[in-house]
């Protein structure tokens, strides 16, 4: 398989590295020629200093061979146009654009992208990811990470046992889990003293532990109190930063749940006052400078439950989460892009962080991987991934007791799907062809899993 990755940033790189990795060939275009040495020199692929959208400097890259070709530049024009240059003159089979701007995300902009017109394949908007993702930790806002699978019949939530409420502290993690009301939840990983692992039977847990559990949809709430967390849904939010992502979410917790109070902070005065004009009476919107104590005042920071930073600059983001959380507001959700600032975060006290990298890597990894992968979700990107796939009639899984399959240390089967039903396996459980499993896949690990899965990447139509 070969892959042209337009941008050579945070995105196209650690994707690049990725791909790589499983032994995919793969180009890097970047303008930057820094960049492009440096992702040259870092992992085993090749890197071209050009335009993006260039033929020339898409020829170079090898495009005429390509399968696959991903823009990820900072420029969503760019980004357009390298798809279809690709299309047009090389004919590459799978086309994924990263899109940021709203003007070409609109419902009635859709029949752009055909192939007749604009032909992109994938449209991913880490915005809009991102914004329903933050939507759905504030109906858990105890678990710093949830994610729906399954078609939301399944639920990754990421705990921190971190509270003296934790009453599961100190036990053994297979007594954790079998102790559960209806067997409703398996636990994937943990991560201690910033090491993730897939913890052993006997592993007993400890204060301070993130631990990656798996939860059918109904007993999510039950999972979150064997863990200690009680928290309540937030009735009074602060949204900080009016651009597309805290315009989505405030319109989306509008959408869903219109009882809560709602007050967003952006700086600048024009685009405050569209943002007013698109929310309507309902959504206080002040304009002005989130930094600025007086300001946080009028929002009423302390009495809110939740702030929400989401602001184009990583330090604005995190210095309002502290602020708001000095001045006595419950939580802090907070978008963070440079992964230089990740180990400071659990010094701060914030309560979850949102990476549009780690959003736009996910998804793009889920496409490039299209044999029987449904879904796919970036736990670290230095440990591996939860993925949903669906077990086929050439699958090594089959027939036998999952006890019995000998399945590799980095994998760890979660939760199946049948007809509907979540079902939460033990070593007697047997796959049926049709079934949807999710599990964590280590990288160490993710070739076999394919194997096992059935998912072996197929050509492309």
């Amino acid at each position: 398989m070969r892959v042209v990755i337009c941008g050579a940033g945070q995105v196209g790189t650690t994707i690049a590295r990725h791909l790589a990795t499983e032994g995919i060939n793969v180009t890097v275009i970047d303008i930057d020629s820094e960049q492009v040495r440096r992702v040259d020199e870092s992992y085993d692929v090749r890197g071209v200093i050009g335009h993006a959208s260039h033929p020339a400097t898409l020829q170079q890259a090898g495009a005429r061979d390509a399968d696959m070709l991903i823009a990820v530049t900072r420029s969503d024009e760019v980004n357009m146009v390298a798809c279809q240059v690709a299309y047009s003159l090389f004919k590459v089979k799978r086309r994924i654009a990263r899109l940021r701007h709203a003007g070409y995300l609109a419902q009635d902009k859709t029949g752009l992208y055909a192939a007749e017109h604009l032909p992109i394949d994938i449209i991913i908007a880490p915005e809009i990811v991102i914004a329903e993702g933050i939507a759905h930790r504030l109906r858990t806002p105890g678990a710093f990470d949830k994610v729906p699978m399954a078609g939301g019949l399944v639920e990754l939530l990421g705990i921190h046992t971190g509270t003296s409420n934790c009453s599961v502290v100190g036990r053994r993690f297979a007594e954790i889990a079998e102790n559960h009301p209806d067997g409703g939840m398996s636990i994937l990983a943990v991560v201690r003293h910033g090491r993730c692992f897939v913890p052993d039977r006997d592993d007993r847990l400890e204060i301070g532990d993130d631990v990656y559990v798996l939860a059918r949809k109904h007993q999510v709430d039950d999972v979150m109190a064997a863990f200690g967390h009680h928290e309540r849904v937030a009735k009074r939010v602060v949204i900080v930063g009016g651009g597309n992502v805290g315009l989505h979410l405030a319109k989306r917790v509008r959408r869903e749940s219109p009882s809560v109070d709602i007050k967003l902070i952006e700086r600048d005065k024009e685009r405050s006052e569209e943002v007013a004009r698109e929310l309507g009476g309902a959504t206080i919107v002040i304009q002005g400078d989130a930094l600025d104590r007086d300001l946080l005042e009028e929002a009423q920071i302390g009495s809110a439950e939740t702030i929400v930073a989401v602001t184009n600059d990583d330090e604005t983001n995190i210095f309002v989460s502290v602020l708001a959380k000095q001045a006595g507001c419950g939580r802090a959700i907070t978008l963070v892009n440079k992964r230089t600032y990740e180990s400071l975060i659990p010094t701060l006290g914030i309560d979850a962080v949102v990476s549009p990298s780690a959003v736009t890597i996910s998804t793009v990894l889920r496409h490039v991987r299209h044999g029987s992968i449904l879904a796919l979700y970036t736990l670290r990107e230095d440990f591996g991934e939860v993925v949903e796939a669906e077990i086929t009639e050439d699958s090594r899984l089959l027939r036998r007791p999952l006890g019995h399959l000998g399945l590799p240390a980095g994998m760890k089967i979660g939760a199946v799907v049948r007809a509907g039903e979540v079902l939460i396996p033990d070593d007697d459980t047997l796959l049926e062809p049709g079934d949807h499993v999710v599990a964590l896949v280590t990288y160490s690990h993710l070739r076999l899993a394919e194997a096992l899965l059935g998912a072996a990447r197929r050509p492309f139509a």
